[in-house]
């Protein structure tokens, strides 16, 4: 008889509980949020200026440059490099669940719900957030 609850997050992906191909923990994955909004924040400022950062009546559009390089980095890393810069920076993969290349349509649909935000600071037994599971993609230690 098997228990029901999980003895690691991962364990019912079929994951290792630690070291290279175990879920990424919540520590590095604010750590790689960081990363990436930083450097999506200083791209916009180079090309945009620091108007992005005047009050949003002033502002127009551009409030909105730094989630838009954002969003950007996410969709051209994921399939290319396997992960952000942020998750490459600390050590993490974005894998498809199943195995294999995780293709154009996931880091899509994952980065749509990570602009969100909610369905990201949702998780499961398996620390896997909303937007990693619509996917079919898991965050792993690489």
């Amino acid at each position: 008889m098997t228990d029901a609850v999980n003895s690691y997050p991962g364990e019912r992906l079929g994951l290792p509980k630690t070291g290279t191909g175990s879920i990424a923990r919540p520590g590095r994955r604010i750590g790689a949020l960081a990363i990436d909004y930083l450097a999506a924040s200083i791209i916009a400022t180079g090309f945009l200026g620091f108007e992005q950062f005047a009050l949003p009546s002033e502002a127009g559009l551009t409030q909105f440059a730094p989630m838009a390089v954002f969003a950007l980095l996410q969709i051209v890393f994921i399939p290319t490099a396997g992960g952000s810069p942020g998750h490459r920076i600390l050590g993490m993969r974005v894998v498809r669940l199943g195995g294999g290349w995780p293709g154009i349509w996931r880091p899509v649909v994952r980065t749509l719900l990570l602009v969100v935000v909610i369905p990201a600071v949702i998780w499961d037994a398996d620390q896997r957030g909303l937007h990693d599971k619509a996917a079919g993609l898991v965050l792993i230690r690489a």
